[in-house]
């Protein structure tokens, strides 16, 4: 009586656990440069990550420790040196933009470095037994 009780209770009970773990169902961060090149866009942001950012009181410095984006060298042009690209960056209803001080520069590379979407493990890698004790950010190189 007791296991035939138990064990459907402990099974269904797991399933849910895993089943609202899961994040197959959410995009993976996307970014991108917005259509005309002259900001960048970090969409499918989680939205509950998203509302906290919508509610701080100090966004722009939080802002800037999530988000960086460096111009680098390239093949084509390696005289040009690593320096951080100064900007302001919008919270708006489902993303982020990060719109530059100075315009970007066509035929350049930038590096993007996030920390938005971070987990430290997914549930998987948790059953696994592979925890991470660091966080590694996102990173994509954009194309002007």
């Amino acid at each position: 009586m007791f296991k035939y009780f138990v064990w459907p209770v402990v099974l269904g009970a797991a399933s849910l656990f895993f089943a609202g773990c899961s994040d197959a169902n959410n995009k993976p961060l996307s970014i991108a440069f917005s259509a005309d090149s002259s900001k960048i866009l970090f969409s499918h942001i989680d939205p509950r990550g998203l509302l906290e950012l919508k509610g701080l009181k100090n966004r722009d410095s939080v802002l800037m420790d999530l988000v960086s984006v460096l111009q680098t060298p390239s093949e084509k042009d390696s005289v040009i040196r690593e320096e951080a690209i100064p900007g302001k960056i919008n919270v708006t209803d489902s993303n982020l933009v990060f719109s530059p001080i100075q315009p970007f520069v066509k035929g350049r590379e930038y590096l993007v470095i996030t920390h938005l979407n971070i987990q430290f493990a997914k549930p998987e890698e948790i059953i696994k037994g592979k925890l991470s004790y660091t966080i590694k950010p996102q990173q994509k190189v954009l194309n002007r």
